[in-house]
């Protein structure tokens, strides 16, 4: 893979430090972005892999508001060129069953998770058409194709995920922009580990592969999706998930 520039939203999460590392390993320039208020882990972040030999640059933005993503967008693209590769991995969870959920648990999640796609990936596409080249990567769930008990918001906003996949899959494909959806199963990462051990246990008990994904497997998905040779696949969803959820 040539020098391409990548942004990776949700870069200081698990599976987006995986991805940051496994693109950088590959050559490519990493943008990772992060909420605004985390400034300090961020920058935390920053030094410890500066410190494994991993220059990554920061980008804060607030990845709900479209002025912040348009305006972090143009920052990046001035400061270091056009963006050639998109990781759209900012998530959160805000899990309620339905009948206890607040609107705010609703609107948090889809608006992290869902509405961030749009107001990343808007500023950037056009100019990915008019170079002729684009790989834009949507990090969505498992549980966004067979739903998960107390998650109608993550659930509904990663399904959504994939239908904006199919649909800018379409617009882009003659271009050559490539979209696709990455659908990981549970991942060992700091949130996941945090549960309780009998969950855990629970967890890895529904999955066939009898463990729970690895954010460097992620990565590994990620980095094969923007590979310059991979101009054929597009509005997929690859499902990374140990075989605890199967379809035709």
């Amino acid at each position: 893979m040539s020098k391409r520039i990548a942004l990776i939203t949700g870069g200081t999460g698990g599976i987006g430090t995986a991805t940051c590392k496994e693109l950088y390993d590959r050559g490519c320039t990493i943008i990772a972005g992060y909420f605004p208020p985390e400034k300090e882990l961020a920058e935390s972040w920053q030094k410890h892999n500066s410190e494994q030999g991993y220059d990554f640059t920061l980008a804060p933005v607030d990845v709900t508001d479209y002025d912040s993503a348009k305006s972090m967008v143009e920052h990046v693209e001035t400061l270091h060129g056009a963006i050639d590769i998109l990781v759209n991995c900012a998530g959160i969870t805000r899990d309620k069953t339905l009948k206890r959920m607040t609107p705010d648990q609703w609107k948090a999640v889809i608006n992290t998770n869902l509405d961030s796609a749009f107001n990343i990936t808007q500023p950037i596409v056009a100019g990915m058409l008019e170079r002729g080249f684009g790989r834009i990567i949507n990090i969505a769930s498992v549980n966004g194709q067979k739903g998960q008990f107390g998650q109608a918001n993550y659930s509904a906003a990663k399904a959504g995920l994939h239908g904006f996949t199919m649909a800018v899959a379409q617009e882009t494909a003659s271009k050559g922009v490539t979209v696709n959806t990455i659908s990981p199963g549970y991942v060992s990462t700091a949130m996941t580990m945090a549960m309780p051990q009998d969950v855990l246990d629970n967890i890895v008990d529904q999955v066939p592969v009898g463990r729970m994904g690895t954010p460097e497997e992620i990565a590994f998905t990620v980095a094969w999706l923007a590979d310059e040779r991979n101009g054929y696949t597009t509005g997929a969803n690859i499902p990374v998930n140990g075989g605890m959820f199967m379809s035709a």
